[in-house]
């Protein structure tokens, strides 16, 4: 009985699998290789809409290879890109995109794909420790969307993940910095310390840098500098959680400095 009972789940698992088969070969004998572009068109955006990006995919970019100079190119090249960056294919969507702005300037998804094309950059930057080509590469296309676009209704979009892009940059160096204060090494603290707050003076290490580059100075004894560190801390972020603790430094290192000279 047994036998006979796996016998017979084969051969159901065996028939599902032939429906399936047929199925699919019937749904792509409907797209004719003749199709108009305006029409393979219609049908891979219904795909799309429904979510099968894999098989959209080959419809778009049939479109784009064999009507590159119809009225629907442009569109279809970008929605062949989104396919690939919802499939998180984020290497190909961004060569995609890329082509998009080059082959079609004018086109009315150009600050779209502008925007996509740092974002799938965006997406494969690894964490704050590794290389940050990715990251790099992200800001760049954030920064000239902002540049070129700023009408878009994207422009709030872009900011922010612009910021969150340099927000990672900036992890990297403070990271830096907060192991050498940790390790006593202050000069080296001052350093990373100093390059967050030029490099990244927007990011939200930024207050965090400004208080510490004051204690690295502090344990360096070159109180001068501590006390312009501290009170400009103060200044740009009076509400920080540090506040009460920078306006104690000021007050010891006001009387130090004096003591010194």
């Amino acid at each position: 009985m047994h036998w006979k009972r796996s016998k017979r789940n084969i051969e159901i698992a065996f028939l599902f699998l032939v429906m399936a088969v047929i199925t699919l070969s019937c749904n792509k004998k409907t797209i004719r290789p003749d199709l108009p572009a305006d029409e393979r068109f219609a049908i891979a955006k219904k795909m799309f809409d429904k979510h099968n990006y894999f098989d959209a995919k080959d419809q778009f970019r049939i479109i784009t290879l064999s009507n590159s100079g119809s009225a629907i190119a442009d569109k279809a090249q970008y929605y062949l890109a989104e396919c690939h960056f919802n499939l998180k294919e984020y290497i190909l969507s961004a060569n995609e995109y890329e082509r998009l702005i080059k082959i079609y300037p004018n086109s009315e998804y150009i600050d779209d794909a502008k925007y996509k094309l740092g974002l799938s950059y965006f997406k494969l930057s690894p964490k704050y420790s590794l290389d940050q080509e990715y990251t790099n590469k992200a800001i760049k296309e954030f920064q000239e969307f902002l540049e070129d676009y700023p009408a878009s209704p994207l422009f709030p979009v872009v900011e922010k993940k612009l910021l969150e892009a340099r927000d990672k940059l900036a992890r990297k160096l403070y990271e830096a910095a907060e192991q050498y204060r940790k390790l006593g090494l202050y000069r080296s603290g001052v350093i990373y310390y100093t390059l967050v707050l030029e490099k990244y003076y927007d990011s939200s290490y930024a207050p965090q840098s400004q208080y510490w580059l004051g204690e690295c100075y502090r344990h360096l004894n070159q109180f001068d500098k501590a006390l312009d560190s501290y009170k400009s801390f103060l200044k740009k972020y009076p509400q920080h959680s540090f506040a009460k603790r920078a306006e104690s430094r000021i007050k010891d290192m006001t009387l130090r400095v004096k003591q010194k000279g």
